[in-house]
């Protein structure tokens, strides 16, 4: 690319290099304990478990034990990619009656009721991948979650904004008052803030596993908790809870293999809008050009409008992802792009747009291991509810269910809620080549789809391919049209311009928004045995190899 493109592309932070192993994260202190995992002897697996317990307690507006996790393993030594679904389930009592009963019509975002529809998942997630692929003990895995939270981490400023915004949300809670609001207020960039009780709960985890979190006091607790607030779960589903092994979907795009969660994930959606844009060639496109943004947009709308029909727990409805993922699929839907004019969502129907907040870790160790890792609370702060004393901030992912009795993804005891966590491995040449992911809900498809097209068409490294600048279609805020493009003012005004000529309705953001997501990925050069890290400076990550 010219040297103009080249420049608003790059922030002037390198790609991460390292032969050894590697972590990527949102935060830096995260990505520091992974990587402290790594060289004590840790697999790709305790790092990335790890990382996601130090996020649990140092980016709680993003993510906590009190989510959900989906990850996709590759085995060094086989070479097989595996998925691990840490969807939490609806509790025995979480039905449409009990909802009606209520005045409900749809689910809350924030309080008691979507805080207990749910069991977190997550937890089960890292003991079952931990059982299958650790090599350090837990106590050791979690120890610096255990002692950030205990002693107290340094506040950022961006969870200080966070906690600023959503003061009135965490006020009305006393527990969740009384940790994220010291002393009635948010806490100030630079500050400390501690979670006793959250290292109390790390610290039964440590040393008891699954029975740690789901059996015993940590349960107990929480049900009590749902119990005395009028919630839903008992200690009966918690006990209930597991991860499971799966398949991941596997798609092709140019010469990689492309591997991502399958339902109840949104992850058939990237591999679908891959497979319309490469018959139009992105690779011919100029890289920040009007083309190039036009044919991703419309990609994404057609397959979102399939997402929202169909999406839903395989376990209790019919998902058509062999059909989703289809070349033939494609070629079908496809018909409906139009490189002379923007597609308007009246002419694709789809349901609504989907927001929350999530992290995402990458984790690469020398022995070919890898974690693809996704965890989240949804919404920021999840559901701004704190169980009783366990420390534990409780997401709101049930507020995805639907109260309409003929949608696929009703509320159903023992349902996942449909997800839009997707994470993401690929392979060049039958060998492990990326690992990547990203936070932003809705967005994720769009944003991995943009990854992916900068690594596969452009040639860029992981850091440029990050830094690009990014566009979302969808409705942010109420009163948008659902075919909003945002996107960031680092395009070329040419480019804006004659967007908006082609019919597109254009909010340009300033240079970089962190509305545009979070991602966070790793290269791997099998031939020179190096790996590439990068992290987004949209977020306060690093990405660290040694």
């Amino acid at each position: 690319m010219d040297a103009s493109r080249f420049f608003q592309i790059r922030t002037g932070r390198p790609v991460t290099l390292g032969t050894n192993g590697m972590v990527t994260s949102p935060h830096a202190l995260a990505s520091a304990a992974g990587v402290d995992v790594l060289r004590a002897g840790g697999s790709a697996i305790d790092a990335a478990i790890a990382t996601s317990a130090v996020l649990a307690v140092v980016y709680p507006h993003m993510t906590g034990v009190g989510g959900d996790a989906f990850w996709l393993i590759h085995e060094g030594a086989s070479g097989e990619v595996k998925y691990l679904n840490g969807g939490g389930k609806a509790a025995a009592g979480a039905t449409l009656d009990a909802l009606a009963q209520r005045g409900l019509k749809e689910i809350p975002l924030t309080g008691v009721v979507p805080a207990t529809l749910t069991v977190p998942g997550s937890v089960a997630s890292w003991i079952t991948a931990h059982e299958a692929h650790g090599r350090l003990p837990l106590p050791r895995v979690l120890a610096s979650a255990i002692a950030y939270a205990r002693e107290g981490f340094p506040v950022s400023a961006r969870l200080a904004g966070f906690a600023a915004a959503m003061r009135e949300e965490l006020a009305r809670q006393r527990d969740a008052a009384a940790i994220f609001l010291p002393g009635g207020e948010p806490p100030p960039a630079g500050s400390r803030l501690r979670n006793p009780a959250l290292a109390d709960t790390l610290q039964a985890i440590a040393e008891q596993g699954w029975p740690g979190f789901y059996q015993g006091t940590v349960a107990a607790e929480m049900a009590r908790f749902a119990r005395e607030a009028g919630g839903f779960f008992g200690e009966g589903d918690f006990d209930r809870q597991r991860a499971g092994w799966g398949a991941p979907l596997v798609g092709r795009y140019r010469d990689a293999t492309i591997y991502n969660t399958p339902p109840p994930t949104q992850g058939f959606t990237v591999l679908q809008m891959l497979n319309l844009v490469e018959p139009h060639a992105p690779h011919g496109m100029e890289l920040l050009g009007p083309d190039r943004v036009h044919l991703l947009v419309q990609a994404k709308q057609i397959a979102y409008h399939d997402r929202d029909r169909v999406l839903a727990d395989p376990a209790f409805a019919p998902v058509p992802v062999d059909r989703m993922i289809s070349k033939e699929h494609a070629r079908e839907r496809g018909r409906l792009i139009d490189m002379g004019r923007a597609l308007r969502w009246d002419e694709v129907p789809s349901w609504g747009s989907l927001q929350g907040d999530t992290v995402y870790v990458a984790a690469v160790d020398r022995d070919g291991n890898a974690a693809s890792l996704i965890q989240s609370l949804y919404g920021v702060f999840g559901s701004c509810t704190v169980a009783g004393r366990t420390g534990v901030l409780l997401q709101n992912r049930s507020a995805y269910f639907s109260l309409d009795a003929r949608h696929p993804n009703r509320l159903e005891p023992g349902k996942i809620p449909l997800h839009t966590l997707i994470a993401s491995i690929a392979k060049r040449d039958g060998k492990l080549w990326a690992v990547l992911g990203c936070m932003g809900a809705d967005g994720q498809p769009q944003i991995q789809l943009q990854l992916y097209s900068g690594l596969l068409d452009h040639g860029l490294d992981m850091q440029e391919a990050i830094e690009m600048p990014r566009f979302l279609s969808g409705r942010f805020a109420l009163g948008e049209a659902r075919d909003t493009l945002h996107i960031e003012g680092r395009f070329p005004e040419a480019t804006l311009r004659e967007l908006e000529r082609r019919g597109h309705l254009v909010d340009r953001w300033g240079a970089w928004n962190e509305l545009a997501g979070h991602a966070h990925g790793i290269t791997v050069d099998a031939g020179h045995g190096v790996f590439s890290g990068g992290s987004d400076p949209r977020s306060d990550g690093a990405a660290i190899g040694y």
